[in-house]
Order: structure tokens, then sequence, then C-alpha cells
């Protein structure tokens, strides 16, 4: 099979290798090898671009002219123009963009020619001094320096970057080919307040612009439609995890990794992975959580735990899910789910403020405020969202038992509009409406009326809340490891917390007490039994666990992933996630037309 996808992208990849070979005949003839003409292992760099630009950026023309900068930098050709005996180029390395000035007397013939047999994406390595064009861009003049050659040859790209106009633009190829996301998508494509390369003169000769001077047009360097600085959406990632484990390597926290196989699923209501290990003849699945071993570590003794790590659930797929995503789970002995109300509060805010500088995020064009929370019991939520338009609003009273809700469904489903076939309701809020019936249905088939609850909460209520908001006390069907509250057998001590829509954390006061976990296991198996194959399995050696003791706990999952999401602006998990799990591909990329291949060496 082909690696091309085109028969043009063959054709400009045996363009580019002849090109290659050209430049290692001009190395040769310079006395350089073969490899080090072509591939070389390495160059002397003094600055990063980053670097460099730090050093420059403040300084004026003539300080630079006055104290002679001199550097050797290295990265990736963005732009290149040669007219005459002379080019300006743009280098990208670290997220920033350089300028560079190469001219034939500067650099020597031999050199020159190699300049001009650059193609975009190609590596580079200049030596030189810094100086600013007269319309202030900062730019390498290269030069030699210690003797040593003003340009190297690093890397050839064999393969063309995206049409410099439009970047790259598709959603799905974007995904798929994240690296060609982080070359286009990231970096300052100008420097910030200075004006554009279009036009740039070189400064002197009593202010006379240079004849040799080209040009660099402003779509070579700028994207009009662009989808952000991809780069910094992961380096904001990185951010937030350095702050998180900040935040609990200071309060006493103990950082561990369990185990991703798992002879038995738990910890999750999801639906595992699963594979066989060859040499035990034992068949395992990937976690779905780290929830139970974590907890065995603080029976172990350790009162405060925490992991972050990678989480396997074999579901769909949408902006807010991926098979793979990173959670953080942590656990504090001597403490309940009202504790962890209270650090998570804490958390969010001191991530947010040391990664952004700030409480204030946007996201899917709100501004959220990290610093303001709202507290609701999960049936507080449903009748303050509870739909206008749906009669027979209930009361916390018809949440009290099975029987009460039924009462309450056939009281709010008898004020439904029906259209004549009677199988779909005709009423705005029709999601809802559907919802009662399943309800109905489902309670009276044996379906323990919590999980009813709970559903009607996620239709309701969960899609407005986009201010923080925790929503505690959760139907015991829905929370078989969560601890029962003294006053209400049927509801326990959980919350989760939302924000832009969606739910971001999980937090309860443990189950600790082995009958009960045994006895609520069972109960799982009966689910499963009934066809729920996202029910616990049960777990004896974790049961066993809880025999020596698990003093009081509350425990938390956090998804890093929406997290990101929410201080970064993104608005698909695909966004924060370096390498989204995508279909296999199987057709064509699009690509330009033949012979319009944008970036080869103008001369």
């Amino acid at each position: 099979m082909s690696q091309f996808e085109s028969q043009f992208e063959e054709n400009l990849y045996q363009l580019r290798r002849e090109k290659l070979a050209q430049i290692a005949a001009i190395g040769e003839k310079l006395g350089l090898s073969h490899a080090d003409s072509t591939y070389p292992n390495s160059f002397d760099f003094t600055q990063t671009i980053p670097e460099l630009r730090a050093i420059g950026d403040p300084k004026s023309g003539e300080e630079l002219e006055a104290s002679r900068v001199e550097a050797a930098i290295a990265g990736r050709i963005m732009a290149i123009r040669v007219q005459g005996k002379a080019g300006f180029a743009q280098l990208q390395q670290g997220g920033q963009r350089l300028q560079i000035y190469v001219r034939k007397d500067d650099v020597g013939e031999d050199l020159f020619a190699l300049y001009k047999l650059l193609d975009l994406g190609d590596h580079i390595g200049v030596r030189g001094y810094l100086m600013r064009t007269r319309t202030g861009e900062l730019t390498l003049h290269a030069s030699p320096v210690n003797d040593k050659p003003a340009i190297a040859f690093l890397t050839k790209s064999m393969l063309a970057l995206p049409d410099k106009y439009h970047g790259l633009e598709d959603v799905e190829l974007r995904y798929r080919q994240r690296y060609v996301d982080l070359i286009m998508n990231s970096g300052t494509r100008e420097n910030p307040g200075a004006p554009s390369s279009a036009g740039s003169l070189i400064a002197g000769q009593g202010g006379v612009p240079s004849p040799e001077a080209p040009q660099i047009s402003p779509e070579a360097t700028e994207s009009e439609s662009s989808p952000g600085n991809v780069r910094e959406v992961f380096v904001k990632r990185a951010a937030i995890l350095r702050a998180l484990r900040n935040f609990f390597d200071t309060r006493g926290y103990l950082e561990v990794e369990t185990p991703m196989l798992h002879t038995i699923a738990g910890g999750a209501a999801a639906r595992p992975f699963k594979t066989h290990h060859n040499a035990l003849d034992i068949p395992l699945s990937m976690r779905i959580a780290p929830e139970l071993y974590l907890k065995r570590l603080v029976v172990g003794g350790f009162d405060r735990v925490y992991e972050i790590n990678r989480n396997f659930r074999n579901e769909g797929v949408s902006t807010q899910h991926n098979p793979e995503f990173t959670m953080l789970e942590f656990y504090q002995a001597y403490a309940n789910y009202h504790d962890l109300m209270d650090l998570t509060q804490e958390l969010i805010m001191t991530v947010a403020k040391e990664v952004n500088g700030t409480t204030i995020t946007n996201f899917n064009g709100v501004e959220i405020d990290l610093g303001k929370w709202t507290k609701l019991s999960m049936r507080e939520a449903i009748l303050r969202f509870w739909p206008e338009n749906i009669l027979a609003k209930p009361e916390v009273a018809d949440f009290a038992s099975a029987n009460a809700m039924l009462e309450w469904l056939d009281r709010a489903i008898a004020n439904l509009p029906l259209q004549e076939s009677g199988s779909i309701y005709a009423h705005p809020s029709v999601e809802v409406a559907k919802t009662l019936l399943h309800c109905r249905e489902a309670i009276q088939s044996g379906t323990p009326y919590g999980k009813c609850i709970a559903e009607l909460f996620e239709i309701v209520a969960e899609e407005h809340l986009i201010q923080p908001t925790i929503i505690y006390d959760f139907p015991l069907a829905v929370s078989p490891l969560s601890k029962v509250k003294p006053d209400e057998p049927d509801w326990v001590e959980r919350f989760e917390f939302y924000i832009g829509g969606f739910e971001v954390g999980n937090a309860f006061s443990e189950l600790n007490d082995p009958d009960d976990q045994r006895a609520r296991f069972e109960a799982q198996l009966t689910e499963r039994e009934r066809g729920d194959d996202e029910a616990h399995q049960m777990d004896e050696d974790y049961v066993r666990a809880l025999g020596y003791g698990l003093p009081p706990t509350g425990g938390e999952g956090i998804g890093i992933d929406r997290l990101t999401m929410l201080l970064t602006g993104s608005r698909s998990i695909r966004d924060v996630i370096l390498f989204p799990l995508m279909r296999p591909h199987t057709k064509p990329v699009a690509t330009k037309e033949e012979g319009q291949e944008h970036g080869e060496s103008a001369e």
C-alpha cells in the first residue's frame, strides 16, 4: 500500500528527494559527509527562538546595532521568499517565530544556493546577529559566527505543509495528523505589536530601503481563519496537571499508581474493554476506574492518596466522551462529602488562577466565574429547572418512594397530549415527555425508582448547569459505592459538580460497611442478570479489604480532559487530547490541485 495520498503527492516527494540530493552535493563540496549534509545529528544553537526573542524584543534597532547580539538558532521554515541575491524566511520553534534575513554576499555562493533549495517545513540552523528591519521586525541577519557557517541544513520536509492561506482546518484531519496540526496552528505568527514581515526593509544607509530586500506577503505568515493556537492548549494542559499535583502534594497527599489491567472491572458504571492474558490464561479488562484499588490503599494506612492516569470505557464517542481519557481520583480518610465539597471549590479556583491568572473563563461563548458556586440537591435541581410546559410539576414528596413517584408519573403523563398513533408525545418538551413514559414503565417492571430520578435530572437540569454547581444527595440505586444518608435510606452522601453544562467531577462519602457493600454488589449482580451490562460484578477481595476496616473516607474523581476544555475554551474533548481515537482512515485526504503546491521556493 502506498504511503502517498495522491499521485501529485508522490511526484512532489520525488521532487524534494532530488532537492535533497542537490543539498547533499553542496554539503560535500563544503567538506561535509553525505550524512552530515542531509540528516545531521545535531546543531549547536545558543538560544531557542523564545529565548532569543526575550533578549531582542525589548531592544530598539539602535540598541541591537550597538551591542551586536550574535546568536545561533534552529527551527522549521514557515515562510520563505528569495529575490535576486537576498531572501527572508520565518523560522518556528518552541511555539514562536523569528524572521531571518539571508544575503548572498554574507553567507557565500554555496550556502545561498542551498538556501534557494529550501522548502516550507524544512529544518535549518542559522547563525548571525540580531537587527530590526525598517518596519521594526526583529530579524536574525545570517552571517558566519566564530568561523562557523551562517546556515546549516538539518532536515528536509519531504511532504508539503498545508496551504498557507488556510492552514490545516479540516477538523478530522487535524485530529488524525496532530503533528501537522501542531506545526500549522501553533506559535506566534507575527511579532505582537510589530508590523508584518510584508514590506520589511533593511535599516541603514540613511533610511534608504535596500534594493535586495524581498517581501513576504501577509498570507505567508498569517491565516485568515485558524483553529487557534493548538500548541497553547496542550501547554496549558500540562500546566493544569502540574497545578493539580502541587495542590495535593502540598496538602499531604501521596501520588500512587494502581493497575490498568483488572480481573474485575469495578469502581464505575461503565462497559469495559476486554482482553486476555496468554501466559496466565485469564480474561482481563482495561480499568474503568481506579477507585477500588485506591480505597484498598486507604485501608492499608495511606490516609491521603491520589492518582492521575488513564481510564478506558467501551462506550460512545462525542464532544464530551473519548474511550480513553484521563482522570484524577483522590481519597481522604476521616472526611466526608461535605469536606470534599469545600476542597473541590478550592481546588478548581486554585488551578484556574495558577493556569489562567483568573477564575474567569469563557466556554461556548459564555463567561463562567469559577469562583462563584451554587449548591442544589438533585431533587431541588429537578424542581428548579422543571419545564413550564410540562404540567403536574413534581414536589419533593413525589420522590419519597416508588409508589409516590408512580402516582405522580400517572398524573404528569395524563396531562400530555398524544398524537393519533399514541406512540409519540406531541409536546414541546418531547424528551422530557418520553422520559416520563419510560420511567413509569421501568418502575412498573421492577427497576429501582432512584434510577428514574437520576434520569429525570439528566434530562431536565443538566444542560442548565453552566456556572459552577454542586449537585448533592443522589439515589442509592445509582450509587453502589456511596454511604447511605443516616436519615434517608434510599439516598446517599454523594455529589457531582457541573460546569459548562456537563459533569466534571463525582464524589461521595465512601461506603465502608463490608456487609452493606456485599449486599449492594449482590443487588448489582441481579441488575446484570436483567441486562444491565454496566452493573458491578462481585469483587470478593475488595469486600475482604473492607473487613479490615476502611476509616470514614471521602473520595472524588475529576475528568482532566473536561477540566482542560473549560480552562482553554475548547468545545470538544478531542481538542484537548493529543491523539483522540478515530475510526481507521479509508478515504484519501483532500489535496491541492496539481501544480499548485504552495511554498516551493521561488527563484
